[in-house]
This record gives structure tokens, C-alpha cells and sequence, in this order.
């Protein structure tokens, strides 16, 4: 069921680029399939780029694990990944479907426990960039994985809580976070601060001492958010081809700051779409 319907996913993207490239060719315009790119795909592009070569990074499943090895396999090649299921400097051959996965494990630099992972390369000061999402972010970067609505004891849903995220998010010296951009997702305040941000922004985060930098860019599917050196809000930086301020303002809880010199995203090149599309993720699992 789920490769007829990965099928016709397909089908339909091809059709539609077929359309679009003959409207272009009518019209006089030179385009090329695949510099066509779906909101899943720009995050990840979007968020490789916000990687160094050299990086150290904490890596989980999904999106994240797309990004990094994007930026591996194109202006990155040194960038090392780690896994919470201990694997130091995976180098996948395939896309790994869980921190589990055996792929992991070939070509690595070592394998380690999981303690191992969190005393020696997190608490350590060892990682430069943890990938983190949650259920809900609010304007200073603080991530709800706990519960919605409700308190702690009662609450409307209770969601899987932190696993490694609260740790990752204080002890990794930067943390890069990426997921959609949507209203219930996106609260003014989060109903429960699972990992911290900036906590209620200015230095309330080296208040609380830590000295870790916190989150630095939050990418979503409209446009990219970096945070203010003295409020520590949300800003956003960066807007995609074809988003609006409206629809960002839209999707959010709280009155948006735009910043004046606002970006709009640089397009995927056909490389990185090629190597999202035939190496990372040919079976569209993510994408």
C-alpha cells in the first residue's frame, strides 16, 4: 500500500513538472525539471547551508538526518555525525530509518554506548551543532515535547517528552531546528518548556547558567528565522520564493518581526536536488 501510493505520489510530481515545463518552453522560459523542488526539500537545502565543514554534529531521523548528509556530500565533507545510538561519524550509504540502523554503523569512525555519546561528546563540549523539532517552539526558541494543554499532571495530550533533546539543547554550543511553519505548532508561549531556547529572552538563558549559545536559525517551510542578539526573539531573516509576509504571520501565534534587510531563500541547485532525490531519499520516505 504505501509503495503504490509513493507511486503515485511520484506521478503526480512528474506530471506536474512535465506541465510546468512546457508552459515554460511556451512562454519562452528555460527551465529544467529538476529545479523544481517541493517545501521539504527547500528546508533541507535551506538548513545544509546552515552547516560548516568541520561541524560536529548531533543528528537524529528524518529532515535532520537529510540535511546533514546533504551538506556532506556537497560543501561539507568533513562534517562529522553522530547518532544518540552511538555511532561517531556515520558516513550512510542509504538512509537510515531509525538512530538503530545498521547503516549507521558501517563506515563509522567508532561505535559507543550511549552514555559514552552524552559524557564524552555532549557534556564534553565536544558537539557544535545539535538538529532538534518538537511539538511546539515558541518566540524564544523553547521546544515543547511534554504535553498540550492542561498541566503536568492533567494534561490534554502527553507526548513522548524529552529523550536527549533537553541535554542536546543546553550542552551543543548551537542548535539548528527545522519544521513547518504552523499556527498550533508556533504559540507565543509553549505549554511546557521541554528544552530550552532563550527561555523569556535578554539572558535569562545565562542567567540560568548555561553557557552554550542556544538556537540559532529555526527552518521552516516559509521562510527561515535566526534570533536577536539582545531580545533573543525570533526574527525572520529569510523568505522563500513565492511565501508572503501574510502567510507567515498566518501560521504563528505571536506579531512576527521581519528583518529589515529581509532575504529571500536562494533556490535549490539541480545538484542538491539530484542528490536529495536519487541518493538520500530515492523511495521519497521524507521527501
Amino acid at each position: 500500500m504505501r509503495i503504490t501510493r509513493f507511486r503515485h505520489l511520484f506521478l503526480f510530481v512528474n506530471i506536474r513538472a512535465k506541465i510546468s515545463l512546457a508552459f515554460s518552453k511556451k512562454f519562452g522560459i528555460i527551465t529544467s525539471l529538476m529545479t523544481l523542488y517541493t517545501a521539504s526539500e527547500l528546508m533541507v537545502v535551506r538548513a545544509a547551508r546552515e552547516l560548516k565543514d568541520g561541524d560536529v554534529v548531533f543528528v537524529g531521523i528524518g529532515l535532520p538526518n537529510l540535511a546533514c548528509n546533504l551538506a556532506r556530500l556537497t560543501h561539507a565533507p568533513n562534517l562529522v555525525l553522530i547518532y544518540e545510538s552511538g555511532a561517531v561519524g556515520a558516513m550512510p550509504e542509504r538512509l537510515p530509518v531509525s538512530i538503530g540502523d545498521p547503516a549507521l554503523v558501517a563506515g563509522a569512525l567508532s561505535v559507543c554506548s550511549l552514555p559514552e555519546v552524552f559524557l564524552n561528546y555532549l557534556q564534553g563540549g565536544r558537539i557544535t551543532v545539535g538538529f532538534l523539532g518538537g511539538a511546539q517552539i515558541d518566540r524564544y526558541g523553547n521546544i515543547n515535547t511534554t504535553i498540550i494543554g492542561g498541566d503536568y499532571l492533567h494534561p490534554k495530550v502527553r507526548l513522548p517528552g524529552s529523550g536527549g533533546a533537553c541535554e542536546i539543547a543546553i550542552l551543543a554550543q548551537k542548535i539548528l531546528i527545522i519544521t513547518p511553519l504552523k499556527k498550533r505548532s508556533f504559540p507565543e508561549r509553549v505549554d511546557f518548556v521541554t528544552s530550552p531556547g532563550f527561555l523569556t529572552g535578554g539572558k535569562a538563558r545565562e542567567q540560568m547558567g548555561i553557557t552554550a549559545q542556544g538556537p540559532v536559525a529555526v527552518v521552516t517551510d516559509l521562510g527561515v528565522f535566526h534570533f536577536d542578539s539582545i531580545t533573543r526573539e525570533m526574527v525572520l531573516t529569510d523568505l522563500h520564493p513565492g511565501v508572503e509576509k501574510k502567510a507567515v504571520q498566518e501560521n504563528i501565534g505571536w506579531d512576527v518581526r521581519f528583518a529589515d534587510d529581509l532575504h529571500t531563500t536562494e533556490l535549490p541547485t539541480a545538484e542538491e536536488l539530484r542528490i536529495i532525490r536519487e541518493e538520500l531519499d530515492p523511495n521519497h520516505i521524507y521527501i
